[in-house]
């Protein structure tokens, strides 16, 4: 990235030399990304993240259309909906069981109602759970029904083996800063056949669908961390599962804790639980204070003191659910931090 933080300083939009140097780095970018996800880089439209590529998606409804989300999406998505709702589109919900699974008559009952949607938005991986989806078993599942399926795998790329041509989906977003590039960038990825709408105006970038000068130095981070996220995807999994599974171990000792949605598929790097009579936010201060940074929830919705939605939709007993933490695992944590984090947190459970 640095060279077009100091050097290569162009407009990618212009036509002198400078400029098609960064065109040139957006574009290899562009390229370096489809080949991750499996799309062709024309269907690659960068963003400023994932909340903008959710609400661009979901853009593509028609006016007075049907919407339905699943009751785990990202807030992301969710208030994107509301709004659409507002506006005079249909929402409805698609419940998830006690393990935050999307039940697949949860699916057919949305389908075969009068309110048939006409577009649905469901994540490959919750943010807070690590749940995954099959998501390919239910976009086969509409695929008769000429609606248009988005979505959300910010949680999931870089993590799990993905596919866009064979998920069956027809937009996908994904994000920088998730597969260790820098914040502030994301995409959307889209069927050419889709009719997106912008939700900014006054530029012709990105197809016109993202008006403004592109961020060259945080696409060009994107997009090399897309190609290590490629090559380095079974290391990286490995290396993660390795660690969660002796951090769960470690977790299931102490009495009182419970891991949310333990016997569903979840992502190798996170892992959410709680603990009977203790409060979530207390938790994080006091490991916090001790140099482990965790989270109470979806970081996009820290300093909320309602409970998380998604343990909600799961039928988790709002107390416990208030206990929340998530632990999200990363390629520099070491076994010798995991266990010193169980360590410290047996001491703040039962100080000595």
């Amino acid at each position: 990235m640095l060279p077009f933080l100091t050097s290569f300083y162009g407009n990618p939009s212009s036509l002198y030399r400078q400029g098609r140097l960064a065109r040139s780095a957006v574009d290899t970018a562009r390229e370096q990304l489809a080949t991750l996800i499996d799309c062709t880089p024309s269907q690659v439209v960068f963003t400023s993240g994932g909340t903008e590529a959710n609400n661009l998606a979901l853009s593509s409804l028609p006016p007075q259309g049907r919407i339905a989300i699943s009751t785990t999406e990202h807030p992301s998505v969710v208030d994107m909906a509301e709004r659409l709702a507002f506006n005079g589109a249909t929402l409805c919900t698609i419940e998830v069981d006690t393990c935050g699974i999307i039940e697949s008559t949860s699916i057919d009952n949305i389908l075969k109602s009068k309110a048939s949607p006409n577009l649905i938005s469901i994540m490959i991986a919750n943010n807070e759970t690590g749940v995954i989806q099959d998501i390919k078993k239910i976009t086969n599942s509409t695929q008769s029904n000429n609606l248009i399926f988005h979505t959300d795998a910010v949680q999931a790329v870089g993590k799990i083996p993905l596919s866009f041509r064979d998920l069956g989906v027809d937009l996908m977003t994904v994000s920088s800063h998730k597969i260790y590039g820098p914040k502030g960038c994301g995409a959307l990825i889209s069927r050419d056949t889709i009719s997106l709408h912008p939700i900014l105006l006054g530029g012709n970038q990105e197809k016109n669908l993202r008006p403004g000068t592109e961020n060259v130095a945080a696409i060009v981070g994107f997009g090399k961390a897309a190609e290590l996220a490629k090559t380095e995807l079974t290391q990286r999994h490995e290396y993660l599962s390795s660690l969660k599974l002796i951090l769960e171990a470690e977790l299931l000792k102490i009495p009182t804790l419970t891991i949310f949605a333990q016997q569903a598929s979840r992502l190798p790097n996170t892992t959410q639980f709680g603990i009977d009579g203790l409060d979530g936010e207390m938790l994080l201060m006091n490991l916090d204070l001790k140099g482990i940074a965790v989270s109470s929830g979806s970081a996009c919705a820290s300093g909320s003191n309602e409970i998380s939605p998604v343990l909600k939709a799961m039928g988790v007993d709002p107390i416990l659910a208030k206990s929340a933490i998530r632990i999200s695992l990363g390629m520099n944590n070491t076994l010798e931090q995991i266990l010193k984090f169980v360590d410290q947190l047996k001491t703040i459970i039962n100080p000595r």
